[in-house]
């Protein structure tokens, strides 16, 4: 007889999680998955093109009703789990009480809203789910709308490309000196802001936001050098925090996220965590390709499998088009670490790629990426590139390259830097 296995949450790490369940042992638990969406499993990462309209969201849905016909799913979307009674084994919601024999935790996160005077007012919406979509598509259906991001995160920005592409007029209010500050350096930060700029999409770092004005809706936000933005909406993308309270009120261990072992295991022996409500090595991961390798582990680990997840190197790229852009890895300056890098201020390409002990990493990519997964492969194998070092940053065409390779200038005004400044011009 099948074991009660009850999943809280129906976003894309559970949704993972139960395709390798039930691609394992199809017949191995009787499922409940609750959601407090009133609807199943979709790629949340194609949020962005569907705000821009160039996607429904019938094309980005991930699992179907006849997907869970078909796995013997029992669906309770749009049922919020209010309780888990951990001594009974059971969970309540507003549908009752449904026992468990094992219990897995995969609630995502919520959007940060900065802590200022209006932040609950009408009109001031996260970015994380459909709904918030589809009020951000209402405003934008208002002439000449203005909407303010708070955040020039990957997030902030995506939302910012596509609420530009609605039509409406776009500020960004980033707290950092340099948009992405956590995937990008200071040069390819400015380099993306002013493609953005370009755009029609007014950018302000340095930006702290002192209060949300309006009474009845948002009607501007307020700057502590007393400037003011006017704002028919307000996208709060200034972080993400995981969303752990169900987890804190059932006594479990939690400190930024849900704490679970290798195994995905937290500290009650019959519950199980994934996705970005948990914290794995004092680590919280955001990205969705961790979250994937962690709903594999759960599987193997739920059918009796060894399995262990590993923390892996994560890479970025941002989802705007026209903007080729991809970060991996450590690139903050270091005694200890060298730069190559390439830079051509004429055709917008910016690359630098960080070394230590001959071994890449971090790199930072704007304008051609083209290489990206090669350099990527490298930092993950740990190589050793003391070899290629003095054409590692042309990419695998140099790789090989062992007499008089070909000088890769055909651009006036590029800059090498390999630890010193090589100036070259076209020959």
């Amino acid at each position: 007889m099948p074991q009660k296995l009850v999943v809280i949450g129906a976003g894309m790490a559970s949704g993972r999680f139960l395709e390798e369940l039930f691609e394992l042992a199809p017949d191995a638990y009787d499922v409940t998955l609750f959601g407090a969406e009133p609807r199943g499993n979709y790629n949340r990462i194609m949020l962005s093109p569907v705000l821009a309209g160039s996607k429904s969201f019938s094309d980005i849905v991930t699992h179907d009703a006849d997907w869970y016909r078909q796995h013997g799913v029992t669906c309770r979307f749009g049922e919020t789990v209010v309780k888990i009674d951990r001594k009974q084994k059971r969970v309540i919601s507003a549908g009752g009480v449904t026992n468990f024999d094992k219990l897995v935790i995969a609630t995502g996160s919520a959007s940060f809203l900065i802590p200022v005077a209006g932040n609950d007012l009408p009109g001031v919406v996260g970015f994380r789910d459909l709904d918030d979509v589809e009020a951000m598509l209402k405003a934008a259906k208002k002439p000449e709308g203005k909407a303010v991001i708070i955040g020039g995160g990957l997030l902030g920005l995506e939302a910012a490309a596509a609420l530009n592409d609605q039509g409406m007029k776009v500020t960004v209010l980033h707290l950092m000196g340099h948009l992405m500050e956590r995937q990008l350096d200071p040069t390819a930060g400015q380099l993306l802001q002013k493609e953005l700029q370009s755009r029609g999409i007014n950018l302000v770092c340095n930006a702290h936001t002192n209060a949300i004005l309006g009474t009845d809706h948002v009607e501007a936000v307020l700057m502590e050098d007393g400037t003011i933005h006017g704002a028919d909406l307000v996208v709060m993308a200034a972080g993400i925090r995981p969303e752990t309270r169900i987890a804190v009120d059932a006594g479990l261990h939690v400190e930024r996220g849900i704490v679970v072992d290798d195994a995905m295991l937290t500290s009650d022996s019959d519950v199980f965590a994934l996705g970005e409500c948990v914290e794995h090595d004092s680590v919280v991961y955001g990205l969705v390709a961790p979250l994937f390798d962690m709903a594999k582990v759960l599987a193997q680990t739920l059918v009796g499998k060894d399995a262990g997840f590993v923390a892996p190197a994560l890479s970025t790229k941002l989802k705007v088009t026209g903007v080729e852009l991809f970060s991996v890895g450590d690139f903050a300056d270091g005694d200890d670490r060298e730069d190559i890098v390439f830079h051509d201020p004429g055709q917008g390409i910016y690359q630098r790629i960080v070394l230590q002990n001959d071994k890449i990493i971090g790199a930072v990519m704007y304008g051609d990426t083209s290489n990206s997964n090669w350099i990527f492969s490298k930092l993950k194998s740990a190589e050793n590139i003391a070899d290629i070092r003095e054409t590692l940053i042309f990419g695998p065409a140099y790789e090989t390259a062992t007499e008089s390779p070909v000088t890769p200038f055909d651009t006036p005004s590029i800059s090498i830097d390999l630890g010193h400044q090589i100036s070259g011009t076209a020959a």
